[in-house]
């Protein structure tokens, strides 16, 4: 027995199908999955419509038809990976033992570039850690330091010029002692 929600479906959703069906054949290449695609998204829309009926019954079909075929072009191009065939006759050795001399030179490579960093004047420092530590975007290190973009900007590109003087250059070279540093509201003040 049709309730009122289904009555509302017909009425504001299932009204469309011809437009929906239109809307597929123009936007999806597999013709043989349009069928299957227009029920998947009926099925998507009453679920979410049985939860809160969108205030755009059109806009809200079309969206998700939209996102629907977004998901699948999604998961079409995702490679599975599997292996094939038998990877000892390939001499591929898939478990890297680590050497001590491998090991004790990463751990010196990470020592010099925390000398390194810690060598940076500090705000210099700061900007490249949440630059390149934690990936946040340039507006991001302005707006967390009160700094403008063009500030971050020139605070990474000395540090980063820094950091490979000291790694490459030796140990006579001294960052924090090497230049000034921009306060961030365009002063210039002597670094420690």
């Amino acid at each position: 027995m049709p309730t009122e929600f289904d009555d509302w479906f017909v009425r504001e959703i299932l009204v469309h199908e011809r437009a929906l069906a239109l809307f597929l054949q123009r936007n999806w290449p597999h013709r043989d999955e349009l069928h299957d695609l227009r029920q998947e998204v009926y099925a998507r829309v009453y679920e979410a419509a049985a939860r809160g009926r969108p205030t755009a019954p059109k806009a809200f079909l079309f969206t998700t038809a939209r996102h629907l075929m977004t998901d699948r072009l999604r998961r079409s191009r995702v490679v599975s990976i599997e292996p094939v065939g038998d990877f000892e006759s390939s001499n591929v050795y898939l478990i890297d033992e680590v050497s001590p001399e491998r090991w004790m030179g990463t751990r010196q490579a990470l020592t010099r570039l925390a000398e390194a960093l810690d060598r940076l004047p500090d705000r210099c420092r700061e900007v490249v850690w949440l630059r390149r530590v934690e990936e946040l975007p340039q507006k991001g290190v302005a707006e967390r330091l009160g700094i403008s973009e063009k500030t971050v900007e020139k605070h990474l590109a000395k540090g980063m010029r820094l950091i490979a003087d000291y790694l490459y250059g030796g140990d006579a070279a001294h960052p924090a002692a090497a230049m000034d540093e921009d306060d961030g509201q365009g002063r210039r003040q002597q670094a420690d």
